[in-house]
C-alpha cells in the first residue's frame, strides 16, 4: 500500500509540472534571444528549423525548474537560467518532450562548495533523492569559455542526471531506447580500459573512474568536439548517436582536418 502510494505522488507531481508549465509557461523575450546567441554558441549553429525546435524546448525547461542561490549568491539572475537551462535543452535535444522532469530544483553555488556528507569540494552534483542539480556557476562559466576542451561542467552534471533518469520510472518520461543503451553499455569496459591505460586520450583521466564517470566525460566530448571523438572512437561515438538520438557533427562549425 505504502509503495503504491509513493508512486501516485511521484505520478502526482509529474501532472503539476505538465500543469505549471501549460498555465505559466515562461516565453522567451528578445533580450533573452540576443543573450542566447552572444553567451550559447550552440544556438547559433542551428538552422531556422532546429532553433524553433530548441526555443520551444528551451521555454519548456525554464517554465518547469525552480532555481534556488546557495553559499552566498544573493539570486540566480535571468542569464543564470538561461544558460543552464540552454544547456539541458542541448543534452536533451534529440529528444521532443524530455525535459529532466524528476530534476525539478536547480542549486547554483557561486564557486566550488563543501559538502559535509564526504568531507570534500564540490564542483556540481546530482541528488536523484531531492531531484537535485546542483551547479558551481563558476565552474559552469569555465565550461562555456573553452568550447573545445571537452571539460563542460555543465554538460557533466546533466549527463548524470539523464542516465539516472533512464532508471527513474515514475517521471512519466521515457529516455534511452532499450537496445541503444544496450550497444552503447557492452562498449565501456573496452572503453573505459583503454582511458586507463591512455590508449583513448581523448578523454581525462575521471572518465575511468566508473561508467557513471564515464558517461558524463564522454557527452562532453560528445557536444564538444564531435569531429575529434569520431575519428579517435568511432564506434562509441555512433553507439552515442543512437543512444541519444542527436549528431553534433551536424551543427560543429568545420570539419576537423
Amino acid at each position: 500500500m505504502m509503495i503504491r502510494s509513493y508512486y501516485l505522488l511521484k505520478r502526482a507531481r509529474w501532472w503539476m509540472e505538465q500543469a505549471r508549465f501549460f498555465l505559466f509557461k515562461r516565453k522567451l523575450s528578445q533580450e533573452d534571444l540576443t543573450y542566447l546567441e552572444k553567451y550559447f554558441s550552440f544556438f547559433n549553429r542551428l538552422n531556422p528549423q532546429h532553433k524553433k525546435e530548441f526555443l520551444e524546448k528551451l521555454e519548456m525547461v525554464l517554465s518547469t525548474k525552480k532555481f534556488i542561490p546557495r553559499g552566498g549568491l544573493l539570486e540566480v539572475t535571468v542569464e543564470m537560467e538561461l544558460l543552464i537551462s540552454a544547456t539541458i535543452a542541448m543534452v536533451t535535444f534529440g529528444w521532443k518532450r524530455l525535459r529532466l522532469a524528476h530534476f525539478h530544483t536547480i542549486l547554483v553555488y557561486p564557486n566550488a562548495y563543501y559538502s559535509t556528507s564526504n568531507k570534500t569540494y564540490h564542483r556540481g552534483e546530482v541528488n536523484p533523492k531531492f531531484g537535485l542539480i546542483v551547479i558551481s556557476w563558476h565552474c559552469f562559466v569555465e565550461g562555456l569559455l573553452d568550447e573545445n576542451d571537452g571539460v563542460n561542467l555543465g554538460i557533466h552534471e546533466i549527463a548524470h542526471a539523464l542516465k539516472l533518469a533512464n532508471q527513474i520510472d515514475t517521471d512519466g518520461e521515457k529516455e534511452f531506447e532499450t537496445q541503444a543503451w544496450k550497444t552503447y553499455k557492452s562498449l565501456v569496459p573496452e572503453e573505459i580500459a583503454k582511458v586507463k591505460s591512455g590508449e583513448n586520450a581523448l578523454f581525462r583521466e575521471n572518465a575511468a573512474l566508473n561508467e557513471h564517470e564515464f558517461f558524463a566525460v564522454a557527452l562532453e566530448n560528445f557536444f564538444e568536439r564531435p569531429w575529434e571523438f569520431f575519428r579517435a572512437r568511432q564506434e562509441l561515438y555512433l553507439a552515442l548517436v543512437q543512444l541519444m538520438k542527436l549528431d553534433p557533427r551536424v551543427w560543429a562549425k568545420t570539419e576537423m582536418n
